[in-house]
């Protein structure tokens, strides 16, 4: 049976609030090791002493009756009682995966030998998780925790006084509560673009080449061979000779996400992070495309190239997810350079969805490479907002209108060397950025 954690000072409150913010960058100080005084045992101390300051000072002996109690008190409590001795503890975390907004259960074990009163718990919570519950029983604490925001996060550690049965003497055992992963809520996706190539594996998605199919294509003369059941017989009496309906072949589709993590840029008017979009959306991809049964890869750009090669089932979702996470680390973004891409991880004739904010010019040096193999590119821009002008600042205006222009260059320049560009605005459902893709198939390039 729980309990509600009485009250720990105002010390052990502010940090639990620090950890409620995700403040704390540093891991907190080791704890006091070995056995020492509690608070009951401090008040009782401080009680006998004022009491026999007093009558030293006044002269008075029978002010000394005051310090009696808190003496006998004392004298009684230090050799009775087992005292509790062997402190561990063992944090058991559930999940270790989980996406942003769910909750965590944390429950630390307590062992000692001998008698114990209460336990008093001090948390040290790491960034991106809130505290939501704590509650404490005679030999365990349980937390509940929320996941703010995607990435790896520390959950950071909980000190644990164990006090006798007294209240006099306390010791302090650490239970390091290790790390998470938090993967991105997907965006809403439910259309599946597809290239005008696709691989010779069966799929769901039609071809322009014959093959064993469910969309007929049209009537062609009846070879030897043929099955007779697909003998068109309007066309066969019309002719004269032999028609068989034709069928277009299903194909699987392969694609790849690559993920422009080279610069994290927040919206001054929205906040909105364009990291945190374009992780939204490319696991809103992937899940799409997953659910089609296509072959699904990712490649990330910024620091150490992370890629993974297309494979597909519901599971290789979280490989997918699993493969990035390492771009946040306990709120550190972490992009030092530009790789070159693998050749295994953009499969020939792979359509390839870049999601990237385009502020760094270094996407253009990867999109080159990515048209120099021939595969059909869709650039899924997300907008990063327009720089904030102070009414009446002309050279700011200026300056915005150049900025504006430079983009639309940009995008002109995409377009008119064949690449598809659309724009996902974050709140809007992903299909409305993917609809007009929809009119014809992406169209590849060409060596």
């Amino acid at each position: 049976m729980t309990r509600p954690v009485p009250d720990r000072g105002a010390a052990a409150v502010r940090r639990a609030l620090d950890g409620r913010q995700g403040t704390p960058a540093e891991p907190p100080p080791p704890p006091p090791p070995g056995r020492r005084p509690g608070e009951r045992a401090l008040r009782l101390g401080t009680l006998a002493v004022v009491a026999l300051a007093a009558a030293l000072v006044t002269g008075r002996p029978w002010v000394l009756a005051l310090a009696a109690a808190p003496l006998v008190l004392l004298a009684l409590a230090l050799p009775g009682g087992q005292r509790p001795d062997g402190l561990t503890a063992r944090a058991e975390v559930e999940p270790r995966r989980c996406f942003e907004g769910e909750q965590v259960t944390m429950r630390i074990a307590v062992h000692y030998d001998g008698e114990s009163g209460r336990l008093d718990p001090g948390v040290f919570l790491g960034p991106g998780v809130r505290l939501d519950h704590l509650a404490s029983g005679p030999h365990h604490v349980e937390l509940v925790l929320t996941a703010q925001r995607w990435g790896r996060w520390t959950l950071g550690t909980v000190d644990v006084d164990v006090y006798d049965r007294g209240g006099l003497a306390r010791r302090t055992v650490r239970a390091d509560l290790g790390e998470i992963s938090v993967f991105p809520v997907p965006e809403h996706a439910g259309l599946t673009p597809i290239p005008v190539r696709l691989p010779q594996r069966l799929g769901e998605h039609t071809s322009a080449q014959r093959g064993e199919g469910v969309e007929v294509t049209g009537v062609h003369p009846y070879a030897r061979g043929e099955r007779q059941r697909r003998i068109h017989w309007p066309a066969t009496t019309r002719r004269g000779t032999l028609q068989v309906h034709g069928f277009a072949a299903e194909r699987t589709a392969e694609t790849v996400v690559l993920l422009d993590v080279l610069t994290d840029v927040v919206d001054p008017v929205t906040g909105t992070s364009t990291l945190d979009a374009t992780f939204r959306a490319a696991a809103g991809l992937v899940r799409a495309y997953l659910r089609t049964h296509d072959r699904v890869g990712v490649v990330s750009i910024g620091g150490a190239t992370r890629w993974l090669q297309p494979g597909s089932g519901q599971g290789y979702f979280y490989r997918i997810a699993e493969s990035v996470l390492a771009v946040r680390k306990d709120r550190s973004h972490r992009s030092e350079g530009l790789g070159t891409l693998p050749p295994p991880a953009l499969p020939a004739g792979a359509l390839v969805y870049v999601i990237t904010p385009l502020t760094d010019q270094r996407i253009f040096d990867v999109l080159h490479q990515v048209r120099g193999r021939s595969n059909p590119v869709v650039v899924v821009e997300i907008p990063t907002g327009d720089p904030v002008v102070d009414p009446g600042d002309t050279e700011g205006e200026l300056a915005l209108r150049l900025w504006r222009a430079d983009r639309d260059a940009m995008r002109f320049s995409l377009v008119e060397s064949g690449v598809a560009v659309v724009t996902h605005r974050p709140g809007e459902t992903l299909d409305l950025a993917l609809a007009p893709l929809l009119r014809t198939r992406v169209q590849g390039g060409t060596r």
